[in-house]
């Protein structure tokens, strides 16, 4: 099955999370298909800490992928700041 997860990335203590395409049977910071944003949760003063690119997310809803419940709150509240 095809997923939309967090990668971890970053320094210990600074965590930076990529939102990635991925078979559900890969490791989570291993081969992924796609990197459709990122979630800095760290940012501060002009950082974004939330970036998505919508048309590539929901070309792949489309497709079958399901989200982690992570990504789903994560795109909930992109949506939400959007409107």
């Amino acid at each position: 099955m095809v997923v939309i997860r967090l990668a971890r990335g970053g320094a210990k203590k600074r965590p930076f999370f990529n939102m990635v395409v991925a078979d559900s049977r890969n490791r989570r910071d291993g081969r992924f298909i796609e990197r459709v944003g990122y979630y800095n949760p760290i940012a501060s003063g002009a950082e974004k800490s939330l970036v998505i690119n919508t048309e590539r997310l929901a070309y792949w809803e489309q497709n079958g992928a399901q989200m982690s419940p992570t990504v789903a709150r994560l795109v909930k509240q992109a949506a939400k700041a959007a409107a």
